[in-house]
């Protein structure tokens, strides 16, 4: 399964991240969120120790949302080193995922 990721932890578990950084911004209200979450959560799975991979609710938590530019759902943002590296808006197969993360790992 994949972190819940709020503003409150938001630095700490994406900006002073080691490792490469997924994050989902999605809604519960959102239906093509609810596509790509299951897809999320298997990619949380397949890289368990060598990528952080978490979901932050856009709802509950607006900062990091707003400071990102993230103006549809679901955007998912690839972070490495604090920085934007890679960016995923709407609905996308699970290797535009895993590709963006292999190539920070290679």
């Amino acid at each position: 399964m994949a972190l819940e990721i709020t503003d409150a932890n938001f630095e700490e578990t994406v900006l002073n991240s080691d490792k490469p950084v997924l994050v989902d911004f999605w809604a519960a209200w959102c239906g093509p969120c609810r596509m790509v979450g299951p897809i999320i959560d298997e990619v949380a799975t397949d890289y368990d120790g060598k990528a952080v991979v978490g979901k932050m609710d856009v709802d509950a938590n607006q900062e990091f949302a707003a400071k990102y530019g993230v103006r549809n759902i679901p955007t998912v943002l690839v972070f490495q080193n604090g920085e934007v590296v890679g960016r995923q808006v709407g609905v996308a197969p699970k290797n535009a995922y895993t590709d963006a993360i292999d190539a920070l790992l290679n």
